[in-house]
């Protein structure tokens, strides 16, 4: 790595040598986990998603009683095992916890940030993967969430669709007001629809989100829709 440029997340930027810490445990697996919180951010990932997946992680260190250069797969077994047998979680929730853990290792085990240098210096070993496809759900079907909010068949949308559209169209043939709010709600469906956004993304939503797209120049200044939800 380039000694002249340190990789956000990186044991340099939050742990500083020669000194000694007071909690040398704690303290280093705090650095781990603001070190990732910046590497996530510098990948412009949202900050909910990086606080839940932090939440996660604690949560695993705090059931194994040990830091990450102690972790193993049986850890990770026992912990999957308690939240699907004592606490009953659903599957998809299992699912984001296991990647959560995952992409933890991935980012301590990567020599780019230094890490395992660190942790083999202060504690004479250092944190492996624990997550592997032996250890994890495999996905065997498409959705695996609550059959009862499956997503909608494509006559379902159609009839949705249509049903926000009849709307506009009867409030404005009566002449009463508020059709524009309406016509707003409409387009807002479609578009969440169309380009797969979320809640928090299509509440911001701006005209300057959009543009061109040279694949779909038919649609003139609106072929792609720029996601900005960490705004405010």
């Amino acid at each position: 790595m380039d000694q002249t440029r340190v990789a956000a997340g990186s044991a340099r930027l939050h742990v500083v040598d020669g000194v000694a810490l007071l909690m040398p445990d704690r303290q280093v697996f705090e650095a781990m986990l603001d070190g990732w919180a910046n590497q996530q951010a510098a990948r412009n990932l949202g900050f909910v998603t990086i606080q839940g997946r932090a939440n996660v992680v604690s949560a695993f260190a705090a059931f194994t009683n040990a830091f990450p250069w102690q972790w193993s797969a049986q850890l990770v077994d026992e912990w999957l095992a308690d939240l699907r047998s004592v606490k009953h979680l659903r599957k998809s929730t299992l699912g984001n916890y296991q990647t959560a853990v995952r992409r933890f290792c991935d980012f301590v085990t990567d020599p780019n940030y230094g890490w395992v240098t660190e942790c083999e210096r202060r504690f004479g070993t250092h944190p492996v993967q624990v997550v592997h496809e032996w250890n994890t759900a495999v996905h065997v079907q498409q959705a695996e969430g609550d059959p009862r909010k499956r997503a909608l068949s494509v006559d379902e949308l159609q009839a949705f669709f249509d049903a926000a559209d009849d709307r506009v169209a009867r409030i404005r043939g009566c002449g009463r007001k508020g059709w524009l709010p309406a016509f707003r709600d409409a387009v807002m469906f479609k578009t969440a629809y169309a380009f797969g956004l979320r809640r928090p993304e299509t509440r911001m939503l701006d005209l300057a989100d959009f543009g061109r797209n040279p694949h779909v120049s038919e649609f003139g200044l609106r072929g792609v829709c720029h996601v900005r939800s960490e705004r405010r």
